[in-house]
């Protein structure tokens, strides 16, 4: 029987499995989720004036000379461009043949353009889909236009703030259990930190390991470990392979591993998770984090 059954005084491990996962949230979704607005602005500001320049060439007929006379005066503008098409490279290549499969390189980085430079940038602007946009004055403000691109490209982002958000929920627990405790405890804990202010050593399996938290009671440590998924997918049998390794590499050390994990992802996959759940003391989530067992594992 593992420790957290003993624990929680369930008589049966089937018990407290069926507890775990029949107690799984279906999402996490906080109000920072949807747009990193602080991210979205800071990206527009190093090219407000750049995007501003461009507003010129809304509404131009001759909308092709207009930017070639443009980039002529106003190099720079160029660093906007990659944002004008939706892109975070600086640079791009286009196949202009598709028979002998023959690339065009156009860069975007702010430099001295020659004529020749000029015509390919102002051309692109055309051939791009940019030129129709401006010349029918679809768009009233470029910096508008480039703030909405941003927000689309920052959706991408969305998932890792998925795992952002559960670190933070449980930190929330972790705090409030130290603090009672009167632990020490640290949030991206690696072996040369945990050395540098515990003066612990830890051998770890790889140098870029990093664990969600550490605590320190008295000297030995509890690591944790938190992902929160809400759709399955082969990722969760992968990450509860891996935690089987990671909990018997730990508690070779003496270290308690925690891994604390939720989701509806889960319900199409237990399989996975409980051969995790067999092979090791503690699994946890958000309700049994909520019913104080941080407090309960750590005492």
């Amino acid at each position: 029987m593992n420790k957290l059954c003993k624990l929680l005084e369930l008589e049966h491990e089937n018990a407290l499995f069926e507890k775990i996962t029949k107690s799984f949230k279906e999402k996490i979704t906080q109000w920072d989720y949807f747009v990193n607005w602080r991210k979205v602005l800071e990206n527009i500001e190093p090219i407000e004036k750049e995007l501003n320049l461009l507003n010129f060439l809304i509404g131009k007929e001759n909308l092709e000379e207009e930017a070639y006379t443009l980039l002529k005066q106003y190099p720079q503008v160029i660093m906007a461009f990659p944002v004008l098409i939706a892109i975070r490279e600086n640079s791009i290549d286009i196949l202009i043949d598709t028979k002998e499969f023959i690339y065009k390189n156009y860069s975007f980085e702010h430099r001295t353009l020659t004529d020749t430079d000029c015509k390919e940038l102002a051309t692109f602007i055309v051939k791009s889909g940019i030129g129709d946009i401006l010349r029918d004055k679809k768009v009233k403000n470029l910096v508008d236009y480039a703030t909405g691109v941003e927000v689309g490209l920052d959706s991408n982002g969305r998932k890792n703030r998925g795992g952002t958000l559960m670190e933070t929920l449980v930190e929330e627990f972790v705090a409030d259990a130290c603090t009672s405790l009167g632990l020490a405890y640290m949030r991206q804990a690696s072996a040369s930190k945990i050395k540098t202010q515990w003066g612990i050593d830890v051998v770890v399996d790889k140098s870029s390991r990093q664990l969600d938290f550490a605590i320190n009671k008295k000297g030995k440590l509890y690591f944790i470990e938190c992902n929160f998924y809400g759709g399955g997918g082969s990722k969760l049998k992968s990450t509860a392979t891996e935690y089987i390794e990671m909990n018997r590499y730990w508690n070779k050390q003496g270290i308690e591993f925690i891994w604390v994990t939720d989701g509806g992802g889960w319900q199409s996959t237990l399989k996975p998770l409980r051969e995790y759940f067999d092979k090791a003391d503690y699994l946890l989530n958000l309700e049994m984090l909520k019913d104080v067992i941080l407090t309960k594992i750590l005492s």
